[in-house]
């Protein structure tokens, strides 16, 4: 069995050669995007982009700093899904 190559972490993400994964981030980011497209493009972004859920240890000559670059981007994921299941605190007063 053969393993499949690690990606390096400067390496672009994957998405989607239909453009499906890119009219979601568009739509995203002109406030256009339905539930869906919402959907794919938050899942894009911390799957894909930001490898939330890989394991950012990067082996061999180079590895320390192919190790930082993957625990940063993981970072980011990481404070995206922070707030998405984060509860939303309830305010007596407004501020």
């Amino acid at each position: 069995m053969s393993k499949k190559p690690v990606p390096q972490p400067w390496h672009p993400a994957p998405y989607d050669p239909d453009g499906v994964d890119t009219m979601a981030i568009k739509a995203l980011a002109a406030g256009k995007a339905t539930e869906g497209q919402q959907k794919r493009a938050l899942n894009w972004i911390i799957n894909s982009v930001c490898g939330t859920y890989d394991q950012p240890y990067r082996p061999g000559e180079g590895g320390d700093r192919d190790t930082v670059f993957a625990c940063a981007k993981q970072f980011v994921g990481q404070q995206i899904v922070k707030h998405i299941n984060m509860p939303v605190p309830t305010r007596t007063e407004p501020k």
